[in-house]
């Protein structure tokens, strides 16, 4: 028999970090916390899961959390304790805000109350969304002043022109020995050396590409790991 809206499941969700806290008073405390919850509010059907992980890794990685998400439907209820146990990012929980919405279920955090069932509930969810679009906004805007820092050190940015590394170590060991861009040009022609795109052939500003890659690719790869 399918649940309705009048026989809900109640999904409590605990979370504590490190397996240090697993037997500890973390977890009991959220448990507990939710029980007396269920019981002012007189949810029957309550199902307790917890969880020994990081709140900063993603959804997708927390499996119990997960298995909840694939499981809960409409009418259903995700209680938490502590907002932070479910979410340490505005922009997490704000997901998690609008899947609940979109899936008719309800998010209940407990020492924030907020409870989506109810106006007070929604529009509490509606001010954390706004925060999170900000804070995306700031992610964005500060990742568009770096990179443009970045271009004007001249740091190659976006997909880098793909050489083969005996290419590479041709072209370096030309401009080694002193050649000028259109000496290297003529000499990578007379050689039959295809370029990064395979069409046409070799010019100055073909050269002069390469050589910036070859020098800025160490710089280009700790930019990505840094963003």
């Amino acid at each position: 028999m399918s649940r309705t809206e009048t026989n809900p499941t109640i999904y409590g969700y605990c979370r504590v970090s490190t397996d240090a806290q697993e037997d500890g008073a973390g977890l009991e405390s959220q448990a507990v916390a939710i029980r007396q919850a269920a019981m002012v509010r007189g949810w029957d059907q309550l199902e307790i899961a917890t969880e020994v992980v990081s709140g900063g890794k993603g959804l997708d990685r927390r499996p119990v959390l997960a298995g909840i998400l694939d499981r809960i439907t409409r009418g259903d209820v995700l209680v938490v304790a502590k907002g932070d146990r479910l979410a340490r990012s505005l922009i997490v929980l704000a997901q998690l805000l609008e899947d609940s919405d979109r899936g008719g279920w309800s998010l209940v955090l407990l020492d924030l109350g907020v409870d989506t069932s109810t106006p007070a509930g929604r529009l509490a969810a509606q001010v954390v969304g706004a925060a999170a679009e900000y804070e995306r906004a700031l992610i964005r805007a500060r990742t568009r002043e770096a990179l443009a820092v970045k271009r004007s050190q001249g740091v190659r940015l976006g997909r880098p022109v793909q050489l083969c590394s005996s290419i590479r170590d041709r072209i370096a060991e030309l401009r080694a020995e002193g050649s000028t861009l259109r000496v290297i040009a003529a000499t990578l022609n007379a050689e039959g050396v295809a370029t990064a795109t395979g069409r046409g052939e070799w010019s100055t500003s073909r050269v002069q590409t390469a050589l910036n890659t070859i020098r800025h690719d160490a710089a280009h790869i700790t930019l990505l790991a840094s963003l």
